[in-house]
């Protein structure tokens, strides 16, 4: 607790080093400057009309009488005003002195005030505890613990139950379907990759991925129902590599290794050797490979 008040008192102090000297800080011109920029600005004007004036009675556009009163009016008019910006000073001082108190005195009341209500203000919603109390272990809800896995849980689970309002939202099920596949809950993905299909049947890779979960729920077996969906995928799209590849499997599965080699060259055209889904691919073709040359 004596640390949040140490840290209270230097960011304070801080504040005042920024706030007081500029709140406190004179007006750099004083009276006097001003009144003597002013009596300058003045005197310049009056010259610009005496210079006018004098062409005007070298270009003949006024006499001679008429550019003395003039002249005389100009002169009058300087004198007025410069003798009343020197008087005006000398008055002044007093009421620039009582006047500089009131400025001064509003400074010290906001430098306090302020970091004093910023401390009450803490006190009443902050947790000055939290400075001195040991950095506890990561909560259960963090993004690596078991409460993350629980609330993926229960965001699929929203999900289902929103769809069930819903039933015609395609890329809800879609959705749905590989989270499910996704948690390895393959009997309730497959119920809704039955969904996204009908409202989307021609979709090669909808169709692929819902015989793979019918597949993993029925033991790995690609024979049967897999099978049909994997032909309608093919027929779909003949080159789809979802398809292709579970093609190849269920020919493996049955032993039909030079299909299975078949299909699965196909897809190592599209993915690429050097890809690691190629040399993966590569793997499962010299295997068909050896096994078709020891029959």
């Amino acid at each position: 607790m004596m640390l949040f008040w140490f840290v209270c008192a230097v960011l304070i102090v801080i504040a005042f080093a920024f706030v007081l000297p500029t709140a406190l800080q004179r007006n750099d011109k004083a009276p006097s400057t001003i009144a003597d920029e002013r009596k300058l600005a003045n005197i310049a004007v009056y010259r610009g009309q005496l210079s006018e004036l004098e062409a005007d009675l070298q270009n003949g556009i006024t006499s001679q009488e008429q550019y003395a009163q003039d002249r005389d009016e100009i002169e009058r008019r300087l004198l007025e005003d410069t003798s009343t910006a020197t008087a005006t000073p000398a008055a002044a001082p007093r009421n620039r002195v009582k006047a500089s108190r009131p400025d001064r005195t509003t400074a010290y009341a906001i430098a306090f005030a302020l970091p004093l209500a910023a401390v009450v203000f803490y006190l009443q919603v902050g947790n000055p505890q939290s400075i001195t109390e040991p950095v506890r272990a990561v909560a259960p809800s963090s993004p690596t613990g078991e409460r993350s896995q629980a609330q993926i849980d229960a965001n699929v689970e929203a999900l289902a139950k929103r769809l069930q309002s819903n039933p015609s939202d395609t890329q809800g099920w879609i959705m749905l379907a590989r989270s499910y596949n996704s948690m390895e809950r393959f009997g309730e993905a497959a119920g809704a990759y039955a969904k996204a299909t009908e409202l989307q049947p021609n979709d090669a890779d909808l169709l692929a991925e819902y015989a793979f979960v019918i597949a993993m729920a029925a033991g790995q077996r690609l024979d049967g129902r897999p099978m049909e969906l994997i032909n309608q995928a093919l027929k779909v799209d003949p080159e789809n590599p979802k398809a292709l590849q579970l093609a190849g499997s269920a020919a493996f599965q049955a032993q039909d290794y030079a299909k299975a080699i078949d299909y699965w060259q196909r897809v190592l055209k599209k993915v690429g050797p050097d890809s690691p889904a190629g040399q993966a691919m590569q793997e499962r073709i010299n295997e068909a490979k050896a096994l078709a040359g020891s029959k």
